[in-house]
């Protein structure tokens, strides 16, 4: 064995992001070449906020090679196409960001082009006619993708909205059957290494434990990567204004959609998450604009069924640690940063976390290009997904509040306001080439949020609209006799995956 080869990680907090790291650590490697410990106490809640994920959950379970309908019965989980927007842009009006594309692609140029053109002459349909995903949505339809060339039943994209707690259960599981070690108890001390490093952590019955590498999954608290470490973190407050959550489960209503929804409200908004044994609701809200007591009677007043439990209060700081790798300690999950569950991104950042550092996986000297390189990865995917989540505030026409009038004359990013600006005066979308957010998601909420182009993209006039018309004709009528094929969401889980309601 080499000297400098990591023999020990220790994983500080459970929850989602501990058990996540542990099981897909796990999975690459055996005991026998990395002890892997993890210490959690029971007393010690979780934030289990985050019951709705995007399509690359799915790639994750495949890669520990998950059994896809025992997750689903052992999560409580069900399928989810996208997010309706409710309330964002203007009172009564809502759109979906749908899991898939829009159209097909014509020529070299894409879809919305075309469609961009079409449109405003009154030769094309609202956009979510040509998503399968949106009209499914609609019919709380659902079913996984088939093997049919040329049909949209071909492409669906899906993830899942699933029990936070359940979810962590399950990965336990997992993982100790793979040779993590669990401790119990609350850690009262860390000691560092003279070059600052972490050494060990004391409990609080006085055991000490020792790691090469640790990684810092408590939550909020940071309690290795900030109370240890003193890393910094950035305030993005200023961007993203809403600061408290308040959660409250209710009782499932007649309908199971294969969707989440995000209801605007007057200072934030409202999530609701369906599972298969009840409803994850939350209220989402601004503490410079809204008093908790009327937070938690807008969620009150809005739930689709009878509480089922008490309500819980939730702090948080919407930005990022100042780096997420310092030293030999790795900040993941909540720890490293918060962009609240508007996109439902927390669970995807924390398997992403995971994957870049098994990408660039240290040895004891923990080579700064190493650690530099990760941080500068991980800064940027958080600013990507941070500039998405301000677009939904930035781009609205409510002015009906002191929060609205704030969100929509707020300054942004520069690299959000250039693709605004790009989008609005051309209609083209760019994007770097591993953004985790595709060219559909950022034209389901340009379009959504309503924004409008001044021109298109001027190579949609080689093709003659009448041929392009026929185009877009054709893709509705697939569309819609793909969605009619299809079984009710509810249907699928009890034929398909055996469920049992």
């Amino acid at each position: 064995m080499n000297d400098k080869q990591i023999k020990k990680i220790m994983i500080v907090g459970g929850g989602t992001a501990g058990w996540i790291s542990a099981a897909l650590l796990s999975s690459r490697f055996g005991s026998e070449y990395c002890e892997i410990q993890l210490i959690e106490s029971d007393e010690i809640s979780t934030v289990g906020v985050g019951e709705a994920t995007i399509p690359p959950i799915v790639g994750f379970n495949n890669l520990l090679k998950l059994d896809e309908n025992e997750f689903i019965r052992e999560t409580k989980a069900t399928f989810k196409l996208g997010i309706e927007f409710i309330d964002w842009n203007k009172k009564g009006e809502s759109y979906i960001h749908p899991f898939a594309k829009y159209g097909t692609a014509f020529t070299h140029e894409p879809f919305h082009h075309h469609w961009l053109n079409l449109h405003p002459q009154g030769k094309a349909q609202a956009l979510k006619n040509y998503s399968l995903a949106c009209m499914a949505s609609e019919q709380n339809k659902f079913m996984r993708p088939i093997n049919r060339p040329g049909s949209p039943l071909s492409a669906i994209g899906y993830a899942f909205h699933l029990d936070a707690g359940l979810y962590a259960q399950y990965l336990r599981k997992y993982a100790e059957k793979r040779g993590v070690k669990r401790t119990e108890g609350k850690i009262v001390n860390t000691y560092l290494k003279d070059d600052g490093f972490i050494e060990s952590v004391e409990m609080e019955n006085g055991e000490i434990y020792s790691a090469d590498l640790f990684l810092d999954c408590s939550g909020f608290r940071g309690l290795l990567i900030e109370k240890a470490l003193n890393t910094g973190y950035q305030d993005w407050r200023h961007y993203l204004p809403c600061d408290r959550a308040i959660a409250m489960p209710s009782e499932s209503g007649l309908t199971l959609r294969p969707y989440t929804q995000a209801q605007a409200h007057s200072a934030g908004w409202q999530w609701r998450i369906p599972l298969q044994h009840r409803v994850g609701n939350g209220h989402v809200y601004s503490s410079q604009h809204m008093e908790d007591q009327q937070a938690l009677d807008i969620l009150s007043e809005n739930l689709e069924g009878k509480a089922l439990g008490e309500p819980r209060f939730i702090k948080f700081t919407p930005g990022r640690r100042d780096v997420f790798w310092n030293k030999n300690c790795v900040a993941i999950g909540l720890s490293s940063g918060f962009l609240e569950p508007l996109e439902s991104t927390s669970i995807h950042l924390i398997q992403l976390s995971l994957y870049k550092l098994l990408d660039l996986f240290p040895t004891k000297d923990f080579k700064p290009e190493v650690v530099d390189n990760y941080n500068r990865i991980m800064i940027t995917k958080f600013e990507q997904v941070r500039d998405f989540i301000v677009l939904h505030y930035k781009a609205t026409e409510r002015d009906d509040s002191s929060f609205w009038n704030y969100c929509r004359t707020m300054a942004i990013p520069e690299t959000l306001q250039q693709k605004m600006d790009l989008y609005k005066s051309s209609g083209v979308i760019f994007r770097e080439n591993d953004e985790l957010f595709a060219e559909n998601s950022w034209l389901a909420v340009l379009h959504g949020q309503g924004l409008r182009v001044d021109s298109h993209h001027p190579l949609v006039n080689a093709m003659p609209d009448a041929q392009a018309e026929n185009i877009l004709k054709q893709i509705e009528e697939k569309v819609a006799e793909a969605v009619a094929e299809m079984p009710d969401h509810k249907a699928y889980l009890q034929s398909q995956c055996g469920v049992r309601f």
